[in-house]
């Protein structure tokens, strides 16, 4: 399952941005480290369900489906909240930090109201850009930390053994999910003897961003200018998100109780009973209504994560079936669908279903065109895909 880690300093709202993907039950305070263990829990993806282009009903395993939008579970964990200094030891230090070593992708949650300081304590007037830039900063540092303890060790193996460098690069940083595939690409001509240490920063910045890949999910942002999100999201250098989680978990508990319907990632919400609401409650949906659905298209959460799995870890939704039946033993219609890296196969997929199948495997079908296909073609988003493998 993809894993993404949510990321932020204390008090931007970075709790509740976890708690409105998982509704899970978390600690939300206004102090710093009022997240201590990182909490982990599952979100859910969206697509648009490919059932209705074949007029049917799907039944998910798991996940939902709501109206035609197939919500896809992937792992979510919220990394108690970071302060400058943490490479350091700073704060909790390098524990948040090792929090991340499994994520796929990051969501950088931060206050784009300006009303939270760099510790994370309440003020007034502050630049949220500061932010992502000393986040990134504090990745780098730990990031280099971990190359350079093992720098002397590692030129001298690449000099003395002859060994290539992306190889053994990939190696040092493997614990924070480097492959020699991010490497390679991004190797300087320099020899690694000759690097200065400002080639070595330049080097694990490129490094970090393609490996573990970041957005910016622009919190409280009800709260913020129209002209601060768009110098956000023109200077940040990354994706920039508007979001209001606390409106996005409003919605989804509201959802909960049956108060009202609302589809994640929609630009409304329907009311189910009005006199079950009390005033405070209509008055708070007529705010999100208005100051948030109306003025963004969305409350962002679910845009920040589909974007984060979809686009910047760059991942694909597959969906197992038969040309002749979509339902599997038990009657269940699509019952699952399966997120997988851009530029997997057939095999890839048949091996991801069943470790049998990919051993037998003799040719699938593109179920939307009923055409065969081999064991390397390339599947696309949204597929549907039988598998025909010997017994």
């Amino acid at each position: 399952m993809v894993l993404v880690g949510i990321i932020g300093k204390p008090n931007v709202g970075k709790s509740t941005f976890y708690k409105s993907l998982t509704l899970a039950d978390v600690l939300i305070a206004n102090y710093p480290f009022a997240t201590i263990k990182p909490n982990r829990g599952v979100g859910h993806v969206s697509i648009p369900c490919v059932d209705r282009e074949f007029g049917v009903q799907c039944m998910p395993r798991h996940g939902w489906c709501d109206h035609g939008t197939r919500f896809i579970p992937v792992e979510v964990i919220d990394v108690a909240g970071l302060v400058p200094g943490a490479s350091e030891g700073k704060g909790l230090g390098n524990a948040f930090l090792d929090d991340l070593r499994q994520a796929d992708v990051l969501i950088h949650v931060i206050d784009a109201s300006g009303r939270t300081d760099e510790k994370g304590e309440p003020t007034e007037a502050y630049d949220p850009l500061n932010d992502i830039h000393w986040l990134e900063d504090e990745l780098d540092a730990w990031w280099l930390g971990i190359l350079n303890r093992q720098w002397e060790r590692l030129v001298k193996t690449v000099h003395a053994a002859q060994r290539k460098p992306e190889e053994e690069l990939a190696r040092a940083l493997s614990g924070v999910g480097v492959t020699r595939e991010h490497v390679k690409p991004l190797l300087p001509d320099t020899p690694l003897h000759a690097w200065t240490e400002e080639e070595k920063k330049h080097f694990i910045r490129q490094l970090r961003r393609k490996a573990k890949p970041m957005l910016i999910a622009a919190n409280k942002a009800d709260l913020a200018s129209d002209g601060m999100i768009q110098r956000l999201q023109r200077e940040a250098g990354i994706p920039v998100i508007p979001t209001s989680a606390e409106a996005e978990l409003a919605l989804r508990e509201a959802t909960r109780k049956g108060l009202i319907h609302y589809t994640p990632g929609k630009n409304d919400f329907t009311i189910i009973d009005e006199t079950k609401l009390t005033r405070a409650q209509r008055d708070a949906l007529t705010y999100i209504r208005e100051k948030v659905l109306k003025r963004y298209g969305s409350t962002g959460v679910q845009e920040a994560l589909n974007t984060a799995v979809f686009q910047l870890a760059g991942m694909i939704a597959v969906y197992p079936g038969g040309t002749h039946k979509l339902e599997d033993s038990e009657g269940r219609v699509l019952p699952d669908v399966f997120l997988l890296s851009q530029g997997s196969t057939a095999l890839d997929f048949a091996r991801r279903i069943h470790e049998d199948l990919a051993k037998g495997f003799i040719r699938a079908i593109n179920v939307k065109t009923k055409q065969p296909v081999g064991k390397d073609y390339v599947l696309q988003h949204r597929d549907v895909i039988e598998i025909i493998a010997r017994a």
